[in-house]
């Protein structure tokens, strides 16, 4: 009897998997049964496996690999699967279009890595390992946050990007667009925005590369084709683009295309080429929440996603203490001082978003600085987390010293740059649990999920990203879908997975 391969490990691990002996073939003959609907999920198969296999995987009436939507399994959710793989036989099935996307990734990990792989493979049968695979995440938000602000990336790099979210079924990809040190998001009826906004000068006020300042020109900026474009690109994918732009706070390189938006509105300013917390801020007047709401509807239009991000964390105040307007505005507002311009500036903002059928999402600094409307996301202390729970918010963990992909993630003198600051290594994300020890069972149902950050100050070429994202990224995607595993059992599943990480020639951290 002809012995059996080593049995694929799999990363996020699924709810159930049962393997069995034999195998079912891809080759040029297999067809696509397609049930109705699962259209997108047969499209994307062909997609990913064309490059290596050069299968056509035509559709067929009697195809030997089904895919089907059916809504009976309601204990499946938006994004659970079924997968029975059988010598002669193939069929995967969910209730939810986006669970058939999670499915078509877990069968790209089940064959052979070669067949991740970018370039044509002289393999003509591919064999995919008979298995009972039943599967639901635990969390419904997981997401990799990219600081595009600080360094650009091309929107060819964003989609690779992509791709490998897809393949960890990270489900978020929350896109930092503005910021303090460039504008990346082009506004119809505010040109400079990136015109001047998306570019940075030479620093001339302290040395490049001390860690305060870049001392590096720097720009770029995205069309709005390009942005529509990767929505969609996406969304084939199952990933769903949240956009973040930053008020009222991190807005130097707004205020630097317009001055009048600013607390001094005569002061000419450039966009910021240090790093760290401005202290330049909005102005609170009513030219700035209309510019505010235009800019919004301009991001609505571009990006479907339900949750829109406003930043809203590390605001210096001392410009409104110091502003007669601002001064004017508290007092008129009944606020008990301008520092509390920052909660009813978010509030108003907030507002636009809801009127706009969508939710609104901001860093949390404590837990409780957020208006009621806002999901939260909790980075500095884990206790903050369940504090916005117990508030009624949704919270989505991302505790630096847990998700913050910019900290090394080792102590090696040889590692590229990394934020200052503690190392983050891959046992700390892989122990991250979004939800709070001790919270309550309905404390516990408000936390949605969790979160990479991966910040650019000292990160400007994807394979840096990709060096200080991956494997620490499998590791909170496992943690996010699949909630609590062993840590042995993770790191054998994940020895395998880096075969497909190398297949897809990804620049991970050794």
């Amino acid at each position: 009897m002809p012995t059996q391969p080593p049995a694929p490990t799999l990363v996020p691990r699924p709810t159930e998997a049962t393997l069995r002996p034999g195998h079912f073939t891809l080759d040029a003959d297999t067809a696509l049964r397609i049930g109705e609907g699962a259209e997108p999920a047969a499209e994307l198969l062909r997609t990913l496996l064309a490059p290596a296999t050069g299968l056509p995987l035509r559709p067929s009436t009697k195809g030997q690999f089904t895919l089907a939507l059916d809504p009976g399994p309601g204990e499946l959710g938006e994004e659970g699967y079924q997968l029975t793989v059988d010598p002669h036989t193939v069929l995967l099935r969910a209730a939810h279009p986006t669970g058939l996307l999670r499915g078509i990734q877990t069968v790209r990990q089940l064959l052979p890595p070669a067949a991740l792989s970018a370039d044509p493979q002289r393999v003509t049968r591919w064999p995919l390992p008979c298995a009972d695979i039943t599967d639901v995440p635990r969390h419904p938000w997981r997401g990799a946050m990219l600081d595009v602000a600080r360094h650009f990336q091309p929107v060819s790099y964003l989609r690779r990007y992509v791709d490998l979210l897809a393949l960890h079924k990270i489900s978020v990809f929350h896109l930092h667009l503005t910021d303090d040190q460039g504008w990346r998001m082009p506004v119809a009826a505010h040109p400079k925005l990136t015109e001047i906004g998306g570019h940075r000068a030479e620093s001339q006020q302290g040395p490049a590369g001390s860690g305060t300042y870049d001392g590096i020109p720097h720009g770029g900026a995205y069309t709005r084709g390009e942005l529509t474009g990767l929505v969609r690109y996406a969304a084939a994918r199952g990933v769903t683009v949240v956009p973040e732009i930053e008020m009222p706070g991190h807005v130097r390189a707004a205020l630097a295309a317009y001055p009048s938006l600013g607390n001094l509105p005569e002061r000419t300013l450039d966009v910021w080429t240090r790093w760290g917390v401005c202290d330049t801020v909005l102005g609170v007047h009513d030219e700035v929440l209309d510019f505010c709401r235009t800019v919004l509807d301009e991001v609505m239009d571009v990006f479907p996603s339900p949750y829109i991000h406003l930043g809203g964390e590390e605001c210096p105040t001392g410009e409104w203490t110091h502003s007669a307007a601002a001064r004017e505005r508290a007092s008129a507002q009944g606020l008990s001082s301008p520092e509390a311009l920052h909660g009813w500036f978010l509030k108003r903002i907030g507002e636009h978003v809801v009127r706009n059928g969508r939710r609104p999402v901001g860093w949390a600094e404590t837990g409780t600085e957020l208006p009621a409307a806002f999901t939260v996301m909790t980075w500095r202390d884990p206790a903050h987390t369940l504090t916005a729970a117990r508030r009624g918010h949704s919270v989505i963990n991302a505790h630096h010293r847990a998700t913050y992909l910019d900290h090394a993630q080792c102590d090696d003198p040889k590692e590229p740059p990394a934020q200052p600051g503690a190392v983050v290594d891959l046992r700390a994300v892989h122990a991250h649990d979004p939800v709070p020890a001790n919270a309550d069972a309905e404390a516990a149902g408000r936390v949605i999920g969790t979160q990479a950050q991966l910040w650019t100050e000292f990160v400007t070429t994807p394979a840096h990203i990709e060096h200080l994202t991956y494997p620490r990224l499998c590791a909170l995607a496992d943690r996010g879908w699949s909630g609590a595993t062993d840590w042995s059992d993770f790191r054998s599943r994940l020895d395998g997975h880096m075969a497909r990480l190398d297949a897809l020639d990804v620049h991970h951290h050794p």
